[in-house]
């Protein structure tokens, strides 16, 4: 073992390190390798990088004529797993701190599951509901900002199809609950390209969103901003903090197709 190896702690496996150290060795440049290449580029002598082939081979992720290594499309699965479901939320994280310190409200990133919105990031400065807020948490997509972006992205089979499947229960005094009502909605939410809700879900709690569009222009994600009746009017969420949203919207759509 050498000194580096030592340092790393008991938990460290080589053999694992090595085996990624093999896949590594493919690149743009150096798509095909002979088994000699490989085991120069990783350090390995001609016997492990060998069987560490042959065993990424059993496995799927590497393909071989008998001289030449290539990858295999699988081995992108090592890597999507994080992209789906972590990019979004790290992209969009430090944009949702800076539009809060813009606007001083939380805000957050709200994606579509079914007939509820699900929070996948989040930056709280107040506390203005009487329910916590965390990743994870979910609410009726009819009664929220952010729901009704998304509603709005879907196509006009996937939307009544939701409506057939959603129950549209009062949760306020100021709840949509009428499906000709909320189309209405979705409908203007379109053609304005955000969306306002004015104690739908809870009393006290305005918010305001806009949609994330990934490369295509399909909807794929909502921002908000949530504030409390007391303190923000209605004509003043529209005229001081939805420009920020956008803006943080903006952003955040460049910072997802780079990443992509």
């Amino acid at each position: 073992m050498t000194d580096t190896e030592s340092e790393r702690g008991v938990h460290f496996v080589q053999s694992l390190a090595r085996g990624l150290a093999v896949i590594r060795a493919f690149h743009a440049d150096a798509p095909q390798l002979t088994l000699s290449d490989v085991a120069k580029s990783t350090g390995l002598t001609r016997a492990a990088a060998r069987r560490f082939l042959l065993t990424l081979a059993d496995l799927g992720y590497v393909r071989t004529d008998g001289k030449h290594f290539s990858l295999t499309p699988r081995v992108l699965e090592l890597g999507y797993a994080v992209l789906s479901s972590m990019t979004l939320p790290e992209v969009a994280q430090p944009h949702l701190e800076r539009l809060s310190a813009e606007v001083g409200e939380s805000s957050s990133v709200s994606v579509l599951d079914g007939t509820d919105v699900v929070y996948v990031a989040r930056f709280a400065v107040s506390r203005i509901m009487t329910v916590s807020i965390t990743v994870g948490t979910r609410f009726p997509a009819y009664a929220t900002s952010m729901g009704h972006v998304l509603l709005a992205g879907l196509d006009d089979d996937a939307f009544e199809s939701y409506l057939t499947e959603a129950r549209l229960e009062p949760l306020t005094s100021q709840t949509i609950t009428s499906p000709e009502r909320l189309r209405d909605e979705v409908a203007r939410v379109r053609q304005q390209g955000w969306a306002l809700v004015d104690q739908e879900l809870e009393e006290g709690l305005r918010s305001i969103a806009a949609p994330l569009r990934d490369r295509s222009g399909a909807v794929v994600a909502a921002v908000n901003v949530s504030t409390h009746a007391s303190r923000t009017g209605v004509d003043a969420l529209r005229r001081d903090m939805l420009p920020a949203l956008l803006a943080a919207c903006e952003r955040i759509e460049k910072d997802l197709a780079a990443a992509g």
